[in-house]
């Protein structure tokens, strides 16, 4: 089977290498090169650097509505397009070209969670499992027919970083099978209930911002959710905190929510919440390097009955 890849992120590759394995990847479309951190040498992306260590070609256009990139993609006649993490929406003419339609890896169990953060909002909404789907895409974002699923178990021990890895494994498998299926013609077309649709959007600043009112079970969800990117953060006397990791405290204290009520050696400052505490576990203080629970003790950057802001 012919097949053009288009992806962008480290998510994206191993899709792409185990279809590289079984099928014919003609071309990889991937997002233009950005500049490093400090805006000097030019970063590949990841999906672009596995293509060029096998040979396969890389087309970067800046968009994919323009008639030029349309006439090169109706020249490739790929027999399927495969869309993991590309970052862009694609136009129905381009969706109307490869015979056996385009499909996508989209990391929740759909529809549940469409949109731009699904891995974040499985674990920021306390979900004991998501998965992939997947699917053929429809103009409508993330609402077309499902051919398939791959599922895995939540554990209180994910963080955001570790739940990505997990799917993007899961994607890889599920969508070899899912390829395969349309190969030989036997891949169903399951449509979405629509009605049971929910969405994410990207997160902004202020949207990784700490509710110590809310309750520790919320807070400690939200916070790994958020790990490591984009973080959740909160204030101390105009000084941005990243947090990374909290721990319940069933353990009640008198105070105001967001106050530190008590030091636990080794462990690290308790935040009280909406409803129980919390050990600030892992933080990084403005302008300082990610500290433990205990060092942020040991290096006094917060005193008893500080308040978060």
């Amino acid at each position: 089977m012919r097949i053009l890849f288009m992806g962008t992120p480290e998510f994206a590759v191993p899709s792409l290498d185990i279809l590289n394995k079984d099928h014919d990847v003609i071309g990889v479309f991937t997002k233009v090169d950005k500049p490093n951190m400090r805006g000097k040498k030019i970063k590949f992306t990841p999906v672009k650097e596995y293509a060029l260590e096998h040979d396969i070609p890389v087309y970067q256009p800046k968009s994919v509505r323009t008639e030029e990139t349309l006439d090169l993609i109706r020249e490739m006649n790929p027999d399927l397009i495969v869309v993991v993490a590309y970052g862009k929406i694609l136009p129905q003419e381009l969706i109307d070209i490869p015979k056996l339609g385009v499909i996508n890896v989209h990391s929740s169990l759909l529809p549940k969670y469409r949109g731009a953060a699904p891995i974040h909002a499985a674990l920021i909404h306390g979900e004991e499992e998501t998965g992939v789907t997947i699917m053929y895409i429809a103009e409508e974002l993330d609402a077309g027919d499902m051919i398939m699923t791959g599922k895995t178990p939540i554990t209180e021990e994910d963080t955001l970083a570790t739940l990505h890895d997990r799917l993007m494994e899961i994607g890889a498998t599920t969508l070899l099978e899912a390829v395969n299926k349309i190969g030989d013609g036997t891949a169903p077309r399951i449509p979405q209930d629509h009605e049971k649709a929910t969405f994410v959007r990207p997160f902004k600043k202020e949207d990784c911002e700490i509710n110590w009112g809310d309750t520790k079970e919320n807070i400690f969800n939200f916070v790994r959710g958020m790990n490591p990117f984009p973080c959740s953060h909160t204030y101390l006397n105009g000084k941005i905190f990243k947090v990374y990791r909290v721990e319940k405290l069933e353990k009640e204290y008198d105070g105001e929510t967001g106050t530190i009520v008590d030091f636990i050696k080794g462990r690290g400052p308790v935040v009280k919440a909406g409803n129980g505490s919390l050990i600030l576990a892992e933080a990084k203080p403005e302008n300082k390097r990610k500290l433990s629970g205990g060092d942020l003790i040991n290096g006094n950057y917060f005193k008893l009955q500080d308040k978060f802001n």
